[in-house]
């Protein structure tokens, strides 16, 4: 399939209503006596019944099958690195960390999307809807007549190498790298792979959900737009008595049920609890025309807020290609300790902040309190250029996880996946002692 053959819905948080065939919605009410075509109801919830208008979340789903046809859930037999409990089987430390890009899978083995998925590190835990993680997938396959839904929150999934074509119940969707999708608590989907191979990130959350940020004093303008945000449309499949594998991420741990017919279905639906994607070229960055360096929360694209207004659960940050104008100031990022957690990935190209060792595919963590900065070199450079407006980070895309947890790391990421670069504190060993206080005459 090509780029033009998937449909979307514009808009951030809206009311949509999508129909594959013409009055397959129910006019006037969600649930009528005998539904169009003889369709079932189903709605899906993503918060509570009594949830304020302003938070509650609900689709209805009118399909060939109710999602209830399938066969009791088994535990499913995995040697999978997933992990959603942090506890003392995780590594706890606030040393900065940085790892090498991510392997993809040999072609000796077959992996698809969710078997791909391996935990880096989290805190909290999904029964008590606090906390979040973080993950690296790899795959090299399709999920083959295999879907799968997440019990314990909401995914965000950042492609880094390869296109994602993503079947969902609301429908399909294209997501390639430079963009992003986020796929909610109880959505079933499946992963194809059109180049055959794929790596990224997700961060999940299991508390709340993600939501644009107030802009505050920018106005009304700026940042990530609504209307950029795109939403599937209803585009079913009819396939009886072929066997399908519903594979379900609950309180931690993979279950499987089986069943004679596709779980992507639905042939109308409407709501405003789907999944949606983003490009993060039309991100609108907002930053200083005068001096000083502004505080990254300027490039938030998505935030998932807490119970305090002070801290979120997480928020998704970019740093894309932009103008540097600032006069006398260091431009780059400054040393600073931070009373939130910081995961960077990068997507493609180079991060300002380091001058070599943060790639493609790989990642960094600096914990809370834990100082970090520009390397050596980069703050060398940085003091010394001529200050002239320059585009920074042309045909890069470097994004930021950011939480106010305090994270654990994995036994595999720590030491399985064998990506952990042990001298990166050595960036910093060779900023000297520049210091000239005044001579007394």
């Amino acid at each position: 399939m090509t780029a033009d053959t998937y449909t979307y819905q514009e808009g951030f948080g809206n009311h949509f209503t999508s129909e594959a065939i013409k009055d397959s919605l129910p006019k006037g009410q969600n649930t009528p006596q005998n539904c169009p075509f003889n369709l079932y109801a189903e709605q899906l919830s993503g918060s509570a019944f009594s949830a304020p208008r302003t938070h509650n979340q609900r689709s209805w789903l009118y399909r060939i099958r109710p999602s209830v046809v399938h066969s009791p859930f088994e535990p499913a037999k995995t040697s999978q690195d997933l992990v959603s409990k942090f506890d003392d089987n995780c590594i706890v430390t606030p040393t900065q960390i940085r790892w090498s890009p991510f392997d993809l899978p040999s072609n000796k083995e077959q992996v698809n999307f969710v078997q791909g998925i391996k935990t880096l590190a989290g805190a909290g835990d999904p029964a008590c809807r606090s906390g979040l993680a973080v993950h690296i997938y790899t795959a090299n396959t399709d999920m083959n007549k295999s879907a799968f839904y997440n019990s314990d929150g909401d995914y965000l999934i950042v492609p880094q190498k390869g296109a994602l074509d993503i079947t969902t119940e609301f429908g399909p969707m294209l997501v390639s790298p430079n963009e992003i999708c986020v796929i909610q608590r109880g959505i079933r989907f499946s992963v194809d792979l059109p180049e055959k191979e794929a790596r990224g990130y997700i961060l999940e959350v299991y508390n709340g959900h993600f939501e644009l940020p107030d802009l505050g004093p920018i106005g009304s303008n700026g940042l990530a737009n609504p209307r950029d945000f795109q939403t599937p449309t209803a585009t079913f499949k009819e396939e009886s008595n072929v066997a399908w594998e519903i594979v379900s991420k609950f309180n931690g741990r993979l279950f499987k049920a089986q069943q004679n017919h596709t779980p992507f279905d639905v042939v109308a639906w409407h709501g405003n609890y789907a999944p949606y994607k983003y490009n993060l070229a039309k991100f609108c960055v907002i930053n200083s025309v005068s001096f000083d360096h502004i505080d990254p929360s300027i490039f938030t694209v998505l935030t998932a807020k807490s119970d305090s207004a002070h801290y979120p659960v997480a928020d998704f940050v970019i740093f894309p290609p932009r103008w540097a104008v600032t006069e006398n100031t260091f431009r780059p990022p400054y040393f600073h300790r931070n009373c939130m957690s910081e995961f960077m990935g990068l997507i493609a190209g180079d991060y300002d902040g380091k001058s070599d060792g943060f790639l493609p595919g790989g990642g960094s963590l600096h914990s809370i309190m834990t100082p970090h900065g520009p390397d050596a070199n980069v703050f060398k450079m940085a003091s010394k250029s001529e200050l002239k407006p320059l585009l920074m980070g042309k045909n890069t895309q470097s994004f930021m996880f950011e939480t106010y947890y305090m994270l654990s790391i994995t036994p595999w990421g720590i030491k399985t996946c064998g990506k952990v670069q042990e001298d990166y504190w050595k960036v910093w060993s060779t900023l000297e002692n520049t210091f000239s206080p005044p001579v007394e005459k």
